[in-house]
């Protein structure tokens, strides 16, 4: 609210500086998203390919073109400076910098709360590529601890999203969709935007819920393909651990928008991605 204020003080009710800044937001997001996966990785050209796709994408024109969606934008912009903060973190942990990743991750949730699977996100990251879990040795106890600050915030934005939610009539009961219908619509959209990664074909502004009409086999199948790429991914754990973090890095990202808990009429949305 505090962006789009500002926003009105600068340009009034003309829509053209609206869409400059939510442009500036993903412009900035896509140089940030470059600077974080070089510095972790010291892979610049693959770093670069990913932040160009991330740029240029279909998938994300909807959060940078919608006005009302700066808040991904936003809440991108400070997830990324919250990834940022915790390569510092890491490079020499002190108080100051452990500081900026909680302030970064708590700006980030004021701004939208999809931000909540960012401390289980730092843990994948601590594999792989920054190397402080091995495998050789349990030592993820000491990492999780380091984090408590981070899941507090977490849960605290999931009660008051989950309550202001609620209280707005958005969350739909299990009388409206039941959990097997929600779980089958969550297997399915989990492919449908693996399709639309890699085919962005007919992209809509809005993918009505089916609710139970859609057919149990495809969700069925579905999961079939998750865990088999899931089995996959661990099977490389060794030979390729990118595999492995990238796969539940996207599981795990998309588990608060993936519909188990149904807020508003649609199946999935490409603001999502």
């Amino acid at each position: 609210w505090l962006s789009h204020m500002l926003d009105v003080q600068l340009f009034g009710l003309n829509p053209k500086g609206h869409h400059l800044t939510s442009l500036f937001f993903h412009l900035a997001n896509a140089l940030l998203l470059f600077l974080i996966l070089a510095k972790m990785t010291g892979a610049h050209w693959q770093s670069g390919f990913v932040a160009a796709m991330f740029a240029l994408h279909p998938l994300n024109v909807e959060p940078v073109a919608w006005i009302a969606e700066r808040k991904s934008v936003l809440s991108t912009f400070f997830w990324m400076l919250t990834l940022w903060a915790y390569i510092r973190y890491t490079e020499n942990p002190d108080v100051k910098r452990y500081f900026l990743v909680v302030l970064f991750l708590a700006l980030g949730l004021m701004s939208k709360p999809m931000l909540v699977t960012v401390p289980f996100m730092l843990l994948l990251l601590d594999y792989w590529p920054l190397g402080r879990l091995k495998l050789e040795k349990v030592n993820v106890l000491p990492l999780i601890r380091e984090k408590i600050p981070l899941f507090v915030l977490v849960g605290i934005s999931c009660v008051i999203t989950f309550t202001v939610q609620k209280s707005g009539g958005a969350i739909h009961s299990v009388e409206l969709n039941s959990l097997a219908a929600r779980l089958n619509n969550a297997l399915v959209s989990y492919m449908a935007y693996l399709q639309h990664v890699v085919w962005p074909l007919e992209l809509a502004v809005f993918y009505p819920h089916p609710g139970h009409t859609l057919s149990a086999w495809k969700g069925a199948a579905s999961g079939m393909v998750l865990v088999c790429i899931t089995f996959f991914a661990v099977r490389m754990i060794r030979r390729a651990p990118y595999v492995l973090v990238g796969w539940f890095w996207y599981l795990g990202t998309l588990v608060p928008v993936i519909g188990i808990v149904q807020v508003g009429d649609q199946a999935m949305a490409d603001r999502y991605a």
